[in-house]
């Protein structure tokens, strides 16, 4: 038996037509996938370049806020008097003067007035001024 296939022209076109579709529809992902890519990148970028300056305004708050509690323990070593001062400390959110027993505080107290924590002991004075107090004094100025 023999078997005669005929064949058209018009399947010939319809496969054509078919590969060149399935050809677009890869591309046409291909490029849709590229854009979104692209525009993520975009986006991350941005992104990078907000975090950085972030980081630039918080060193340059952090000096500024250094510089401000420097001064301050500047001015209250001189209201006391240097002499009589034997440590400065930073303690959590506290400014301690530990001083003589035997200091003259009285120009403190009129700077800090209730802001700054006194206790006298046989020893020494020991005077905590809050560092936020600071703080919001020299960023109100």
């Amino acid at each position: 038996m023999i078997v005669a296939v005929k064949r058209n022209r018009k399947q010939k076109i319809i496969r054509l037509l078919s590969l060149v579709v399935v050809v677009a529809m890869f591309a046409g992902y291909y490029w849709h996938v590229s854009v979104q890519f692209q525009e993520q990148q975009k986006a991350e970028m941005e992104a990078k370049k907000a975090e950085k300056l972030e980081k630039q305004k918080r060193k340059e708050n952090k000096k500024k806020f250094e510089r401000a509690i420097l001064s301050e323990v500047e001015k209250a070593v001189d209201l006391v008097g240097q002499e009589n001062v034997r440590h400065v400390k930073i303690i959590e959110n506290k400014l301690v003067l530990i001083c003589e027993p035997k200091t003259n505080i009285e120009a403190l107290m009129v700077r800090y007035g209730t802001m700054a924590l006194i206790k006298n002991t046989l020893n020494e004075i020991i005077i905590a001024i809050d560092v936020e107090f600071i703080i919001e004094s020299k960023i109100n100025v």
